[in-house]
Parts: structure tokens; sequence; C-alpha cells
């Protein structure tokens, strides 16, 4: 934080690496994925978006964890509608995604519903700044995700 940005990268041996170990996301069952390249083709418009998705967590065909990183003086909130486009690529339109961002000091949770009608709700912002060890709660909040799926 003395010396900003943390580039990408950086945030992600930093904040994410620690905390997907922690909550056990580098075992099996779940696969990881990193810097998955995805295409996404909007029907109402046609428009083709491209991108990378950061950090992947996969079980089976159920994508657990959508990870989107950014350097740490970006806010994560600029960073929702990319995540969300990543989330609308799992092929598994039945299935919750689960979504989280940060850049290091802040953390965001998403989730998003596609069926009957597209849905995406999202968490408080988890912040390091804040009193006490908010990393704690994000970590918990990992394990909640990974237990729901177990």
């Amino acid at each position: 934080m003395e010396n900003p940005p943390i580039l990408e990268n950086g945030v992600k041996m930093l904040a994410l690496s620690p905390l997907l170990d922690l909550a056990g996301f580098y075992q099996p069952p779940y696969r990881l994925k990193t810097e998955a390249s995805m295409k996404i083709e909007a029907e109402d418009e046609g428009e083709i978006i491209r991108g990378q998705i950061d950090v992947l967590v996969l079980r089976e065909s159920f994508w657990l964890v959508v990870i989107e990183s950014k350097q740490s003086d970006f806010t994560v909130t600029k960073a929702i509608p990319q995540t969300l486009a990543y989330m609308f690529g799992n092929p598994n339109p039945e299935k919750t995604t689960f979504g989280m961002i940060t850049n290091g000091n802040d953390f965001l949770f998403l989730k998003l519903v596609r069926q009957p009608t597209p849905q995406y709700g999202n968490s408080r912002l988890f912040s390091l700044i804040n009193p006490g060890n908010e990393l704690y709660d994000v970590l918990g909040i990992l394990k909640q995700i990974g237990a729901l799926i177990s």
C-alpha cells in the first residue's frame, strides 16, 4: 500500500494465491485455470467481448469462482461489468456462478443466477483498511462457496 500501484500479477501472487490455497481450491476435486481466454457474444446486439479470466476454479463442469484481479489503485466496482460478462460465459446456464473481484486491498463477491431470469447480487465490500481483519471474512466466504458445491 505504500508504493502503489501493485500490478495485476502482484495482486494475484500476494492476495489471491494464499487465499485460494487456504480455501482448499488448489486440491482435488478442484481444477485451476489461469488467464483463461473468453469469447462472449451478446445475442441481442451481436457485440463480441474478448478478454481473459484471471483465475478460474472449476469442479467438474461447474464454475465455482471467477476471480478478476486488478491493480491495487483500481476500484473493484469498475470490474463488475467485466466479471459479470465472464460469469455469463459459464457454459452451464442452469448452474449458479460465483465471482470475486479484488485489487489486493478490497474484495467484492458476486453471485449470478441465469435461470429463469438472469439476476446477480453482490456482497458488501470487504477491505483491509477497515478495522479488524476482514481477510478472515473473505477466506470464510471462499470456504462457504467451496462447501456449497461439495
